[in-house]
């Protein structure tokens, strides 16, 4: 019985070990550093928190952590610098990011995303809405591509699901994973109108807490980084957004 036991403990501390994931939390502030990673250890994620973003690069550079939860106002290098650094190294431009910031103005929130951060939390939040973030970033992340993932082509723009790859008038464009899913949308069906909470739903899934505002946030970038062919991207009023049918 004792061997049994010792086994199943084994098996258990094994898996565990390779399903945990870990999530690097940059905040300066150490009520909102403690509260995070309070509730981020509950629900099975290993923390690493820092208060600087030149220790988030340092850390994130020596162990790429599988996410990162990084605040925009931090002393010294702030977090739109931290995100661009990260962004620029091989080793960490691909590690998922979460903005945390107290910024409600959408021209802050947007050049975040910009720079290539995967969604943003403004404060104060619910610990419950950060972790249904965390976990809709996770799984993203993880979605292996399927038969209907092959590339579309339409208004001078190329987008390739499983190279993860935009071209607009072949230069290629860098978007967050969130503006990704968005343009794949609305490149599947031209024409089609989608409402915000069809998009919202698409993206992130049903049980995702988020406002139809953030949306009108991501659209925005979207269109800033296609250029021109951002115009593609048509607002319905009262409803959502179309891409128009340019064939």
């Amino acid at each position: 019985m004792n061997l049994l036991l010792g086994a199943c403990e084994w098996y258990v501390r094994i898996v565990l070990e390779v399903t945990t994931k870990h999530v690097l939390v940059v905040e300066d502030e150490e009520d909102i550093q403690e509260l995070v990673r309070y509730n981020l250890e509950r629900d099975g994620y290993a923390v690493t928190t820092v208060a600087s973003g030149e220790d988030g690069l340092e850390k994130a550079a020596a162990t790429p952590p599988d996410l990162i939860l990084l605040d925009l106002m931090l002393p010294g290098l702030n977090g739109l610098d931290v995100c661009r650094a990260l962004r620029a190294e091989q080793s960490t431009k691909k590690i998922p990011i979460i903005m945390l910031t107290a910024r409600s103005e959408e021209s802050d929130i947007v050049a975040g995303l910009e720079l290539g951060a995967d969604d943003y939390v403004t404060k104060p939040f619910s610990p419950r809405i950060l972790l249904a973030r965390v976990r809709a970033v996770l799984r993203r992340r993880a979605s292996a591509p399927t038969e209907n993932d092959s590339p579309i082509a339409l208004g001078g723009i190329l987008i390739d699901p499983v190279r993860h790859e935009v071209k607009v008038e072949n230069e290629q464009v860098q978007l967050s994973s969130t503006e990704f899913r968005i343009l794949q949308i609305l490149l599947s069906a031209p024409g089609r109108v989608y409402t915000r909470d069809q998009i919202i739903d698409a993206v992130h899934g049903a049980d995702y807490a988020v406002t139809d505002r953030s949306v009108d946030v991501q659209v925005v970038g979207l269109r800033r980084k296609l250029g021109e062919s951002g115009r593609l991207i048509e607002t319905v009023r009262n409803v959502g957004y179309k891409f128009k049918d340019a064939r």
